[in-house]
């Protein structure tokens, strides 16, 4: 695994490394000790998946409150989505900065999502779906979202959000704390 840093303290962009024959290829995806060794925390406690039918439907901008908040491996397994973390950490100097890659069933692409990001995605094709693995089971009461289209953000989608779920539409204003 190639692990490449972005612009953004603790998010990393992971690229797989197959080993390619005649059968296809094989690679790691996942694997605690090398992530030990790139300073990356390896627990997973939860694993998930999530599938849009329709080109345009966005899920997000979620996270977890403290003492909760997740640290997540996100992967493409199909279609393409393009995946976006805000850095909610307010100590951190990219505080309140975004980042955004198109993860694809092509390119094989991971993000690492530190503890105390937001993380979205908008759907680029029809039947995409995404592999999450988590630091953190899911805890309802911890449970909270910023607005896809908060100013204080100024988040670029590359094309048009058309299917939204009501309780990431109507997220209120962010306030940092």
């Amino acid at each position: 695994m190639k692990f490449l840093d972005t612009p953004l303290a603790g998010l990393v962009l992971i690229e797989i490394e197959p080993a390619q024959d005649d059968r296809g290829f094989f690679a790691r995806t996942f694997c605690a000790e090398t992530f030990r060794q790139h300073g990356l925390d390896p627990h997973v406690a939860q694993a998930s998946t999530a599938f849009s039918a329709r080109r345009g439907t966005l899920r997000g901008m979620h996270y977890q409150r403290e003492p909760h908040a997740e640290t997540k491996l996100v992967r493409c397994t199909s279609g393409a989505v393009y995946d976006v973390a805000i850095d909610l950490r307010p100590g951190s100097a990219t505080f309140r900065r975004w980042y955004g890659i198109e993860l694809t069933r092509r390119n094989r692409q991971m993000l690492y999502i530190p503890g105390g990001f937001a993380h979205g995605y908008l759907t680029l094709e029809d039947d995409s779906e995404i592999s999450y693995q988590m630091s953190t089971p899911y805890q309802a009461e911890a449970a909270v979202g910023v607005r896809w289209d908060d100013a204080a953000f100024g988040i670029r989608w590359p094309q048009p959000v058309t299917t939204i779920h009501d309780r990431d539409r109507t997220y209120p204003d962010f306030l940092p704390r």
